[in-house]
């Protein structure tokens, strides 16, 4: 597992990544930043796919991003828990790869397991930093590590971000990301259940949600992030 990551991207399951800051981790890629995804589940509770099926899409996904690793906790889809077997799980994985961001889910989302992916990662990298609390990675002793700062991308409930992205110039790296996950999405060929994401307007909303954040930062399309705490900048004159 690299160590020292710029941004460790969280999702509880395979797509919610992409459909919700894929443009922001290819433009961080595009800058040379090393980015990691941690899918939290296998989506194995989802309508459509099978477990098999979503694995070959996320790392179809991952080249889509231009990103090299993702990784899965396995842990259970559908009933996933802010517990210390769960924390403990991810402790390990921050130790080891010690990203100076994490962006993680939704503080409140219509999936019950977003909010519970939420909170679980906000505890998981608090507790990381715990210079008592003993974990391993590979039979090694880990050293305590806290993520400088945590940021909420925003899902299917509307919420208003603290930060706006600009990914004008990503949008179909962004889409190409999202498409790789074949089996979740529109297909009018599939015999398959319609879920609400495999709707026909599903992926059109997304794209109009990205557009209205471009306009209201006067670019083309963006992303909102939530912020886990305050954002400081060191002079005003950083926003010019």
């Amino acid at each position: 597992m690299k160590t020292g990551i710029d941004i460790l991207a969280i999702g509880a399951h395979p797509d919610d990544i992409e459909l919700s800051c894929g443009g922001t981790l290819a433009k961080a890629i595009s800058q040379g930043k090393s980015v990691a995804l941690l899918d939290l589940t296998q989506g194995e509770m989802g309508t459509r796919g099978t477990v098999a099926i979503r694995q070959k899409e996320a790392q179809r996904a991952l080249k889509a991003l231009g990103a090299k690793d993702r990784w899965n906790l396995k842990l259970r889809d559908g009933h996933l828990l802010n517990d210390e077997s769960s924390q403990m799980r991810l402790i390990e994985v921050i130790r080891s790869c010690r990203p100076k961001l994490v962006i993680c889910n939704a503080p409140t989302d219509r999936h019950p397991d977003h909010g519970h992916a939420s909170a679980l990662v906000v505890e998981a990298c608090f507790k990381a930093g715990f210079a008592k609390l003993h974990s391993q990675m590979d039979g090694q002793a880990q050293e305590p590590f806290r993520p400088a700062r945590i940021m909420h991308y925003i899902q299917f409930t509307q919420l208003h971000p603290d930060v706006v992205v600009d990914i004008t110039g990503f949008v179909q790296v962004k889409m190409d990301a999202i498409l790789a996950h074949t089996s979740q999405f529109y297909d009018p060929n599939s015999q398959e259940p319609e879920t609400l994401i495999a709707s026909k307007g599903f992926l059109e909303a997304v794209t109009h949600r990205d557009r209205e954040w471009g306009r209201s930062i006067g670019v083309h399309s963006a992303e909102g992030f939530i912020a886990a705490s305050q954002v400081g900048i060191d002079a005003i004159t950083d926003l010019i």
